[in-house]
């Protein structure tokens, strides 16, 4: 069904960008380029979109590293007279805590180092702080996909905008090594998330806007293999480094080898360069994936912009005349602006029910290794599900039934008591949840990006980011009203989300499209 309407040149909508220029020379759309010369999906698209999407293992190492390094340990009665009273006070019944234990009478396994929490004496009435820093991070990702989505709209472009969000990450995740004392680290931490919130963004953007259109829905959705898999990696080489500082200094590491290793093999995006009137380059890269997929552009044919009606189309360094656009004209546009509120409402309710029943399993207090690295697994059969239910029921109707999925079963979790039978069966509950949340939270990404044109993309999904990012905020607030509340919220989250997407326009096999003419001009006649 993925090739159902592509190839048919007079189909309205499906080919908009198929005019005639001077001098007998035939100008193409590139989605239009890539179906009848470049090649959708071909040698040159799979390597650029193996290297790019990289970058999503970097990012699951700067965000899932909380996990490990504000754990609280293990800890234990000390050797003496002060670790009798303190198995005396466990014996007696006491809440087997550390709050009720006088100084000097227990002590971290692993010691001060391993942790945050063990460090910092994070525990008791000082536990706030550890959810304080969490927060922190997110919001300076919901600060930092709104302010790198717009960059990498404007003059940084995707490439750009990719190489300062890693070498910010780098940074930051050096100096949270060395932090002297609990505040210094929560602003690294702030600032970590700042840099972080644009790492995914960039690279999904860079990697999926050279790919053709039938081909970019399964290509989409395959970049979150990369974050599952950089979580997997995370739960090994936190294992091996129990010192929370060693392990920022490791995770920080791999994005010093993407700047140089991987960064100067990938080229920047075709669709960029076209909207900043940059055709040489834009062609110049068009060719470079003819070559690499045995194919050719043949002569005489060059770049259009979907809003270029029979114009010249002469490259131009006027900054002035390159198409751009902000959230303001997203909002100004009726074609645009119901989408964008639909998208944040959807990202919002979404990364409120995957960040909760993510905290909920770690609320297990089992390994807490092999918790993270199985947690991660379960979530890659969900995205292949997506990938291969993408181009057959389209993005609207596996939004909402994902949606809806995953919050039916947590609306049955509400219903149990977690004893006996029963906890079991709400434990499964939980984790079909996180199953069917898994397939929509990354199935947003691939929707939002095709719901916008190029001079928008980024900050559009930008915006949808930070939404999720507000999610995530509020998140571990609902995980500590109860057992029965969290699933409750959760089942409406997810049951609201599936309602909000059935006001969303289908874009299976529709144009991507560049500028907000373009999207005025073909979507305004559907």
């Amino acid at each position: 069904m993925a090739e159902k309407g592509a190839n048919r040149e007079d189909d309205g909508p499906a080919t908009p960008f198929l005019r005639g220029g001077g001098c007998g020379e035939e100008r193409l759309g590139i989605d239009e380029m890539l179906r009848r010369h470049a090649g959708e999906f071909g040698r040159w698209q799979l390597r650029h979109f193996v290297l790019t999407s990289t970058a999503w293992a970097l990012e699951a190492f700067h965000t899932m590293v909380m996990i490990f390094a504000d754990r609280e340990p293990a800890w234990r009665c000390a050797a003496g007279l002060a670790g009798d009273a303190c198995r005396l006070a466990v014996a007696g019944g006491g809440s087997g805590g550390v709050c009720g234990l006088a100084a000097g009478s227990w002590e971290w396994v692993g010691g001060r180092g391993a942790s945050t929490v063990a460090e910092w004496g994070l525990v008791c009435g000082e536990r706030y702080k550890v959810g304080l820093v969490q927060s922190g991070f997110f919001a300076g990702c919901m600060i930092g996909a709104g302010v790198f989505g717009h960059l990498s709209d404007s003059f940084l472009g995707r490439k750009g905008a990719l190489t300062a969000v890693c070498a910010l990450n780098a940074v930051f995740g050096f100096l949270t090594a060395l932090s002297p004392d609990f505040w210094v680290y929560a602003l690294l931490r702030l600032l970590t998330g700042f840099s972080t919130g644009g790492v995914g963004l960039c690279a999904f953007i860079l990697a999926t806007e050279p790919v053709g259109p039938t081909k970019r829905g399964i290509a989409g959705m395959s970049t979150f293999y990369f974050f599952s898999g950089g979580i997997a990696i995370l739960s090994g080489v936190a294992y091996l480094f129990p010192s929370w500082r060693a392990l920022y200094v490791v995770t920080s590491l791999p994005s010093i080898l993407f700047l140089a290793a991987v960064v100067p093999s990938v080229s920047e995006s075709p669709r960029w360069y076209l909207v900043r009137r940059k055709v040489t380059e834009a062609m110049d890269i068009m060719r470079e994936i003819a070559r690499s997929n045995r194919r050719s552009v043949p002569d005489g044919v060059s770049l259009a912009l979907d809003d270029d009606n029979g114009g010249t189309g002469e490259e131009t360094t006027d900054v002035e005349a390159a198409p751009s656009g902000t959230l303001v004209d997203v909002v100004r546009s009726p074609v645009t602006r119901l989408r964008l509120v639909l998208t944040v409402l959807i990202n919002f309710l979404c990364s409120v029910v995957y960040y909760g029943l993510s905290l909920n399993v770690v609320n297990l207090r089992t390994n807490l290794y092999v918790s993270v690295l199985l947690n991660a697994v379960a979530e890659m059969p969900a995205f292949m599900l997506t990938a291969v239910l993408l181009d057959r029921l389209g993005r609207r109707p596996l939004g909402v039934s994902t949606m809806w999925l995953s919050g039916g079963f947590c609306v049955v979790g509400s219903l149990l008591r977690g004893v006996g039978a029963a906890k079991v069966v709400r434990m499964v509950c939980g984790v079909l949840g996180i199953f069917g949340m898994a397939a929509t939270y990354n199935l947003l990404f691939i929707y939002t990006a095709e719901l916008f044109p190029t001079v928008v993309r980024s900050a559009a999904l930008g915006c949808a980011t930070q939404a999720g990012q507000m999610g995530a905020i509020l998140a571990p607030l609902v995980v500590v009203m109860g057992e029965t509340v969290p699933f409750a919220v959760f089942g409406a989250c997810g049951a609201a989300g599936g309602l909000l997407a059935f006001y969303l326009p289908e874009t299976m096999n529709k144009p991507l499209y560049d500028t907000m003419a373009g999207i005025e001009g073909g979507e305004g006649k559907v």
